[in-house]
């Protein structure tokens, strides 16, 4: 890891520390970066606001070129889902105890949660363009993405509110299965 990563991996884990145990309104920039052993320009130069430190979200691109990759010929809902299931199952399994607290206060905090809806707007518009470049109507496109980023979305707040253990990935892959074509069973 190099000095920059570490500076900032240290600068999340003291903000979520902090953003837990008094509440995110309460926790400053400056306390955030005293914790970390900073400069308050050093936090900055690492996220460029407070709700960053929570809302950092690495996997936007991953999620919208998985969705690009799907087969053109399968309905848009379905593209979307495979598209979203091929990104996780591309990438690690997120490290538990920090990305559960960052979803946890995300979904906890009114401002942040909203923050999580605006990103995924921008994620289903790229998700959007994506599909409506392969002849998919608007309308069937942006249903897909906003059906699929919100079965996306309720697994990961369920996921950060459930200390069974279970990892990211999997409750990931039951919501979106739980979103898929219906089984016959004989």
């Amino acid at each position: 890891m190099s000095r920059r990563q570490a500076t900032r991996s240290r600068l999340q884990a003291k903000a979520l520390d902090l953003f837990t145990e008094k509440g995110f309104d309460h926790v400053t920039v400056e306390e955030i970066a005293v914790a970390a052993g900073v400069s308050h320009m050093t936090f900055y130069r690492n996220f460029p606001t407070k709700e960053a430190v929570v809302l950092d979200d690495p996997y936007d691109p991953v999620v919208a070129e998985a969705v690009t990759w799907q087969d053109p010929g399968l309905p848009a809902l379905e593209r979307v889902r495979l598209g979203v299931l091929d990104a996780f199952g591309q990438l690690d399994e997120p490290e538990d105890r920090t990305v559960r607290q960052k979803i946890r206060l995300a979904s906890d905090h009114p401002v942040l949660r909203a923050r999580v809806w605006e990103n995924n707007l921008r994620t289903e518009e790229v998700i959007v363009n994506s599909l409506i470049e392969t002849g998919t109507p608007r309308l069937e496109a942006s249903v897909a993405a906003g059906a699929v980023l919100g079965a996306l979305t309720a697994a990961l707040f369920d996921w950060a509110r459930d200390d069974s253990g279970e990892p990211l990935g999997q409750r990931i892959e039951l919501a979106l299965t739980l979103m898929g074509p219906a089984r016959v069973t004989t």
